[in-house]
């Protein structure tokens, strides 16, 4: 039954007795007997609940069961032919070197974020009404301090909370979340929803997220102790988000874009919470320092503009993504760039004062217009450079832009930096066979930001590069959504049961990747002689002297098997 609780102040499902459940499961392994249930569950009267936990056991009769999904003799073929028989697998047991985009990067950038949110008028204004009120409801100044206090800490927790959801997509399935982000569907959206972002900063509607939210967390607000102040909490988040949802926007779609994306945006929502959380918390302390803050004015609604412009240019990238994914080949790199230079254009003549946003006009430009202005006008001309360089001179925008190859200029060897890759792993491995030479396998992505930066800034660099003609280079993209032919396509089967169709290029190398490395992040490099036997532990998204030494490494273990390979360039 479903009655109103006067405690919690919702409907509830109640059961009497007994209760009656159902649920469908599909049997993958026909050889299981048995399997076991948990069920958590509260028994309440009008005094107490007590909360219990049960684990029934089910002993399945094979009359009743019906077949889950069989493998055929292709699929299972296939799925065979997707396990390396590896050599020296010990170098996986070591704990492979850390992304050096460490997770306090975006703990920063959140933090970053949430200083921005700061500045709009959502959430400035509020900082001395609440810890007024604070102080002028509690009973005696400490307690007003340690409300404002907790005030503070439950906004960071708020923020933090919102990640937690995303870390069960990496539990459940370790590739759900790369998956996810290269969707193409998933970018698309991302692309609609930045650019409805950056309208509400440019004034033409406010973002506001349902009232009777709002409504109900400004009741339980007023309850007066703990509880009340986490809802008051609650509630800011929620009033404020019409500006703070774009930052957070941002927020979430960079880090579900990564490599380890639960656990960064943990780190970003944290940093997040803490910009906007510290200063009501500081407040509580120091009230009479709120005499600092400055006023309300005009200058919120150009840091408003401004980040419109900025919500332009990442929806742009999301775009970029879908793009390459799907090999459309509609946002080339000059066709990318070119957009980001007539948006950096408008930027720079809101800053100046060439036009001006709705509902603020202003006589004179200020010096903060000035000095931001003029680092428009400098990122103008450092888009522009690009357009007469014969080189990539973006590479601080690494990873934005679409690669090098990707471009207007039919560019017939699709590889970084035109050197001599193979995107199959079996047709690489020929070839290292027939010219005795080590590989490097590249686990790589089409939207991958740390990839294009590693190519862009590591590789480049010429002792790197003349290191990497030493090896056979597999690059292998996990996000590519182009269709495999019909008769490569089959069922795959995980050592857990699960089993994944595999009819596309990416599902392939990512499910090729998990099986036989145990991961799902990109950038992952590997090497491995031509035997198929590592040469040393595998490395992710380095500086250019650790990414250089570990090739070095590499090809000198490579050496020590007798190899016939005898390179025209000699390590130094």
């Amino acid at each position: 039954m479903v009655a109103y609780d006067q405690v919690f102040e919702m409907d509830l499902t109640f059961f009497r007795k007994e209760a009656s459940f159902e649920v469908d499961i599909e049997l993958i392994d026909p050889d299981i007997e048995f399997f076991e249930i948990e069920i958590n569950y509260q028994v309440c009267d009008d005094k107490l609940c007590i909360f219990r936990s049960e684990v029934f056991e089910f002993v399945l009769d094979t009359n009743f069961v019906k077949p889950g999904i069989s493998l055929d003799a292709h699929s299972l073929e296939k799925s065979q032919e997707m396990y390396l028989d590896l050599g020296n697998r010990h170098y996986l047991d070591n704990e492979t070197p850390e992304s050096q985009t460490s997770h306090w990067t975006i703990f920063f950038l959140g933090l970053l974020g949430g200083f921005l949110a700061l500045l709009t008028p959502c959430v400035l204004p509020m900082i001395p009404l609440t810890i007024s009120y604070f102080l002028n409801s509690s009973q005696g100044s400490s307690n007003g301090t340690f409300n404002g206090l907790l005030y503070g800490f439950f906004i960071i927790l708020v923020y933090l909370l919102l990640s937690l959801p995303f870390h069960l997509f990496d539990t459940l399935n370790p590739e759900a979340l790369n998956s996810l982000a290269t969707s193409v569907v998933l970018n698309l959206v991302f692309f609609g929803v930045f650019i409805v972002f950056a309208l509400s900063f440019f004034g033409l509607f406010n973002l506001t997220l349902p009232r009777q939210w709002i409504r109900r967390t400004d009741k339980l607000s007023s309850m007066g102790n703990v509880v009340g102040i986490f809802f008051m909490a609650l509630t800011l988040a929620i009033v404020s988000f019409s500006c703070t949802g774009p930052l957070l926007g941002s927020l979430l779609a960079g880090s579900i874009t990564s490599e380890t994306g639960a656990i960064q945006l943990t780190y970003g929502m944290l940093g997040f919470g803490l910009a906007l959380g510290l200063p009501f918390a500081f407040f509580a302390i120091f009230p009479g320092a709120i005499k600092w803050l400055p006023s309300s004015g005009g200058w919120m609604t150009s840091i408003k503009v401004t980040l419109g412009f900025l919500e332009l240019a990442l929806a742009l990238k999301f775009l970029s993504n879908a793009d390459l994914v799907a090999h459309w080949g509609i946002l080339k790199r000059e066709v990318f760039i070119a957009i980001w230079l007539f948006i950096a254009i408008g930027l720079m003549l809101y800053l100046f004062g060439i036009f001006q946003s709705r509902g603020f006009r202003f006589k004179k430009l200020s010096a903060g217009r000035l000095i931001f202005g003029f680092i428009a006008l400098l990122f103008c001309g450092y888009l522009l450079n690009d357009f007469f360089s014969k080189q990539n001179t973006l590479r601080f925008l690494s990873g934005f832009p679409p690669p090098e190859f990707y471009s207007i200029n039919k560019v017939e060897n699709q590889c970084p930096l035109n050197l001599p890759c193979f995107k199959d792993y079996q047709q690489g491995l020929q070839f290292a066979k027939a010219e005795q030479r080590p590989i490097l396998l590249d686990f790589t992505g089409w939207a991958c930001i740390n990839c294009r930066k590693m190519e862009e800034n590591v590789w480049a660099h010429p002792d790197v590069f003349t290191l990497l003609q030493k090896y056979v280079i597999i690059s292998l993209y996990v996000d590519d959504r182009k269709k495999l032919p019909l008769l490569d396509q089959f069922n795959f089967q995980y050592q857990n049961g699960n089993i994944r169709k595999i009819n596309a290029i990416g599902k392939k190398w990512s499910a090729f990747q998990y099986v036989n490395f145990g991961t799902a992040s990109q950038p992952f490099y590997i090497q491995l002689s031509p035997d198929q036997e590592l040469l040393n532990t595998p490395i992710q998204y380095v500086n250019r002297p650790t990414f250089q030494s570990w090739l070095e490494r590499g090809f000198e273990e490579y050496q020590k098997q007798d190899s016939p390979y005898q390179s025209p360039f000699l390590v130094q």
